[in-house]
This record gives C-alpha cells, sequence and structure tokens, in this order.
C-alpha cells in the first residue's frame, strides 16, 4: 500500500487473523509463584478478526476512494531498496492473477516486475508460521525435537520471507527462538488455506494421552499451560496426542479458534451467544465432529481405540486395554467428592465460577457412563501459530541496525517485529496479550513515518 506522492509504504501488509475466541485462559505454572493467570480473565473480541480490522479497512477504503491509497494486490516484495544508507522503497515480483479457490495455494507465477518509491517503508509481513521449514530451523532447543509433521494456524503467505529481506537492507533480527505453537491443532475440514489448522479452546475435563495412551502428567490439563505441554509432547517422541470425552464434555467445553467457527461473536449477536447455555453440540463443533479427519466417534473403547490407531498409521500404537485403564482410573476418582485426581479437583474448582459453570465447564460424571456418550477422541497436532521473536524496533517502531542504530526510512509493526521491539513478550507469552502490542507499534509506526514525511 502507498501513499503518493511517495509518503510511505507498508510492505506486504498481512491483515489480523486473530478472533478472539471465547474462552477463560487458564494458563501457567502450576503453584501460587509459576508464571501465567491467578484469576479467571475472558479473551474475547465483540466482533471476532472482521471487527478487528473493520474501522482500519474502512480507513484505507476512504483513502483509496479519495486518492490518497494506492493498493498493490499480487505484488511481491523480493528487496528494499536504498538511496545510501535510507531505505526509499521496495523493488518485487507482480503475480498472475488467480482463480484458486479457497484452501488452495494462490499461484505464484511471475508476469511482471515493480518498483516503488517513498519516504518510509513499513514492513507488517506477519511471522514465519507459514513456512514449516523456518519454523523447525529457528526452533528452540528447549522445547526438543521440531515437529516433524504440523499444520497451519496462519494463511500461505506469512512464511518469513520479509524477516530475510529486511535482514539483508540493514536490519536485525532478534529473539529467533522466541514461538509460540498451539497443541490443540485439528485440520479445518473446509479450509482457508493449505493445511488450514484450527485450535480447540477446550474446557478443563477431556483426558489428554500421549501418542502411546499415557495420561499427561500434573498439571498439564486442556487449557492450562501451552509450552510446558508443547515441550512434554516432544519429549515423547511423536508430534501428536490425544483428547479423549463424551458427548456432554463437548457440548458444554469445546469452543474453535476462528472467526467462522464464532458466528455468534462475529455477526455481534447476543441472541445467538446466549444459545451457547443450552444443550446440544455447537453448530461449528458438530460440523468437525462430523466431517473433520481428526475426529473419531464410537460407543465403546475398543472400537474406538481401533480406529484411532487407524488414523495415527503405522504401527499401532494404543491398546485398548490401556486407555480403558486410564480412563477407568480418572472414573473411579468421582465415586466420592474427595477424590485424589488433580483434574477432578481443577474441574470442580472451575464450576464455582458462575461463567464456567454455565458456559465452559461441563459436570463431573465418568466417561465410560453410556448416558454421557458417545465417546470422542480427538488427535491433536502442532498448530504453527505466533512468532514471538524478529525485526528489533525502537519505542517508534523504526527498526534498528546490527550497529544500534535506527535504519533510516525503515519501520516494522506487527507480528514481524515480534509484537514490537523484537520480543516484547519474552519467552513465556501470556495468552491474550498479542493483539494489544500488534495495534500499538502499528500506531507508533503510524505516528512517526507521519512525522518524519511531513
Amino acid at each position: 500500500m502507498m501513499v503518493p506522492p511517495a509518503a510511505s509504504l507498508i510492505a506486504s501488509m498481512r491483515p489480523s487473523t486473530w478472533s478472539g475466541p471465547p474462552v477463560i485462559i487458564r494458563c501457567g505454572g502450576g503453584n501460587a509463584t509459576g508464571h501465567g493467570n491467578s484469576v479467571p480473565r475472558f479473551h474475547i473480541t465483540w466482533g471476532t478478526g472482521p471487527g478487528i480490522i473493520a474501522p482500519f479497512v474502512e480507513r484505507v477504503r476512504e483513502g483509496a476512494r479519495r486518492g490518497l491509497v494506492t493498493l498493490k494486490f499480487r505484488h511481491r516484495v523480493n528487496a528494499l531498496t536504498k538511496s545510501g544508507a535510507v531505505v526509499d522503497g521496495v523493488r518485487g515480483d507482480v503475480l498472475e492473477p488467480t482463480p484458486a479457490e479457497r484452501g488452495r495455494k494462490t499461484s505464484r507465477n511471475v508476469v511482471g516486475q515493480f518498483e516503488l518509491k517513498a519516504q518510509a517503508v513499513i514492513v507488517a509481513s506477519g511471522g514465519i508460521g507459514g513456512d514449516h521449514d523456518l519454523v523447525r530451523q529457528n526452533w528452540p532447543a528447549r522445547l526438543g525435537t521440531p515437529p516433524k509433521r504440523m499444520i497451519t494456524g496462519v494463511p500461505d503467505h506469512v512464511d518469513g520471507r520479509m524477516l530475510a529481506i529486511t535482514q539483508a537492507a540493514g536490519g536485525t533480527i532478534i529473539n529467533r527462538d522466541r514461538m509460540w505453537h498451539y497443541v490443540e491443532g485439528i485440520k479445518n475440514w473446509n479450509p482457508i488455506w493449505t493445511e488450514h489448522g484450527i485450535r480447540i479452546l477446550p474446557g478443563p475435563s477431556s483426558i489428554w494421552l500421549d501418542a502411546r495412551g499415557n495420561r499427561l502428567p500434573v498439571p498439564l490439563y486442556p487449557g492450562f499451560d501451552t509450552l510446558a505441554t508443547l515441550k512434554h509432547i516432544m519429549a515423547t517422541g511423536y508430534d501428536y496426542s490425544w483428547f479423549i470425552l463424551t458427548r456432554k464434555i463437548i457440548e458444554k467445553e469445546f469452543a474453535l479458534s476462528g472467526s467462522e467457527q464464532n458466528p455468534d461473536f462475529t455477526e455481534k449477536s447476543w441472541r445467538q451467544v446466549l444459545t451457547r447455555a443450552r444443550k446440544g453440540v455447537p453448530t461449528p463443533v458438530k460440523a468437525f465432529m462430523d466431517e473433520g479427519e481428526d475426529f473419531v466417534v464410537e460407543r465403546d473403547v475398543a472400537t474406538l481405540v481401533k480406529r484411532m490407531n487407524a488414523l495415527a498409521g503405522g504401527e499401532p500404537l494404543l491398546t485398548a486395554e490401556g486407555v480403558e485403564r486410564e480412563i477407568a482410573a480418572r472414573d473411579r476418582q468421582l465415586d466420592n467428592p474427595y477424590g485424589k485426581d488433580a483434574q477432578i479437583t481443577a474441574i470442580r474448582a472451575a464450576r464455582k465460577y458462575l461463567g464456567d459453570r454455565l458456559f465452559r465447564t461441563a459436570k463431573p460424571h465418568k466417561l465410560c457412563d453410556p448416558a454421557a456418550g458417545p465417546l470422542i477422541a480427538i488427535r491433536l497436532n502442532i498448530l504453527t501459530r505466533k512468532t514471538l521473536g524478529g525485526l528489533q524496533t525502537d519505542l517508534d517502531s523504526r527498526v534498528i541496525g546490527p550497529e544500534g542504530s535506527p535504519v533510516p526510512g525503515l519501520y516494522a509493526a506487527g507480528e514481524v517485529a515480534g509484537f514490537g521491539g523484537g520480543g516484547v513478550h519474552g519467552y513465556a507469552a501470556l495468552e491474550g496479550t498479542f493483539l494489544g502490542g500488534c495495534i500499538f507499534c502499528g500506531r507508533a509506526a503510524g505516528r512517526a513515518t507521519a512525522q518524519a514525511v511531513s
């Protein structure tokens, strides 16, 4: 996007894909002094992603109508141009128009070249989650061996290209190993981009098993500590795990990420929101149960496990006896109100909060209770998502060079800058705080470039 006459230019701008899903986050260490939240906290945006960007989109469209903004679709930036030490524009390829259907990669065939000049360039291209090889290359040693198989939580164009391009123009990349990926990923049955993954936002009741059917240790329960769970799963030698739950649990506890999966919030309909308190599986979740490749629904454990092994492929890792033993041990703890199972204790504690009891946490019950069935198994994949390191920037979102000084004419905002500064969140970012960094450093970049070109 360029504002003539050669005033400022945004390279490879990425619209927000964050949807503000309806969930109360409880992530962090298990002890009082551990990291994470200490009180229930809603993580939601009225209108979800489309609602967030709507005011900005309207301003841009109004600028285009007035001739103040030029939109350059199907233009891929390959380099930042410089006059001496000053970044003064971009150069790249014009890609052919594409009729690609939803869920398929658009054409990368080049039909021409372009070059645009500006007094300021803002890089706002997102992170690296669309390039799995780049994710593996930067994978932090503290999280173990990188996954061989992942699904993708960002569009194909969020591939990290602009990081290397900006570095070649004098920018500095820091904190490359800071990243946040989810462990509750499922393939979208109706994908928007290739290998499109959706995150389950679970309540606390599903039993969580590794690829060999062993229950995850305390306190790695659904919705508790994403990064600690990711580290544990990678230590098992496999890159997936399983939820086992019941119809009663999925009715009450499952939400899904993405604006399409939350039509009530996306459409800003309180009437639809209130239907979440009703019995029955929510329509978006039911679609995944019926169409999603990661879901297995059966009435008995033996058949369930047989189909789980078939879905995973290769050597059967699960036994019906082993899975049934884990479920039975958990279920026995419901025979009295003083059982020692820490997950059951956490479920009961969650239901003391009115919001959880009404909308997010099912009444404790035995997984093998036929009245609560059928049984549901869900294969959970590693889902690429957020890049927490990136281009180093100052408080005006100016990109910093290797000697510690700003690169003249060059700015960065959003995830490509680690949500600000090149890694403002540290290693264990708090879920729900990413969007604020994008808006803050984007505003800083806009104000600084406006002052610089005036």
